[in-house]
């Protein structure tokens, strides 16, 4: 008997889960999703790049300074390409982790490639650790508003 009245709730659960429908967005905007290549939530992966000290602790400060100049150039170049969705370092910490990408790629292959073209990964003052990441396919949209939020270039 209690096996029957299990089966009777769990049948009635399972047809009121699926008795629900999904109900659409009113600010669903079609072409906007299409733009982001955003899936039905929203989202879509990226490749998140967790940077942390290099190899290379013997670089002089001269060596460091340009490397990390041509970093942050190549930043500039990437977010243009809209390759670099999101950048920024890291507090310190014990495990030598630096800052973030987070790369608008769905490929640890194609993330590795643009990210050997980075002057301090060249120099082995960074080393990266790469994961495929699934988030808000509108997180590129902060790039047409992120300089209208800092006082100075």
């Amino acid at each position: 008997m209690k096996k029957l009245i299990l089966l009777i709730f769990c049948l009635a659960i399972g047809i009121n889960v699926n008795a629900q429908e999904k109900k659409t967005n009113p600010s669903y905007d079609a072409a906007l999703a299409k733009k982001y290549e955003a899936d039905d939530n929203g989202m879509k992966m990226y490749i998140l790049v967790i940077f942390k000290t290099g190899a290379n602790t013997t670089a002089t400060k001269l060596e460091s300074d340009s490397a990390f100049a041509g970093h942050m150039a190549n930043m500039g170049k990437l977010v243009k390409e809209n390759k670099l969705i999101v950048a920024g370092p890291m507090g310190k910490n014990d495990k030598n982790y630096r800052g973030i990408f987070i790369l608008n790629t769905k490929s640890i292959e194609e993330a590795k490639a643009i990210l050997a073209t980075d002057p301090a990964v060249k120099a082995k003052l960074l080393d990266a650790d790469l994961f495929n990441w699934y988030g808000s396919a509108a997180l590129a949209a902060y790039l047409t508003e992120v300089d209208k939020v800092r006082k100075f270039k």
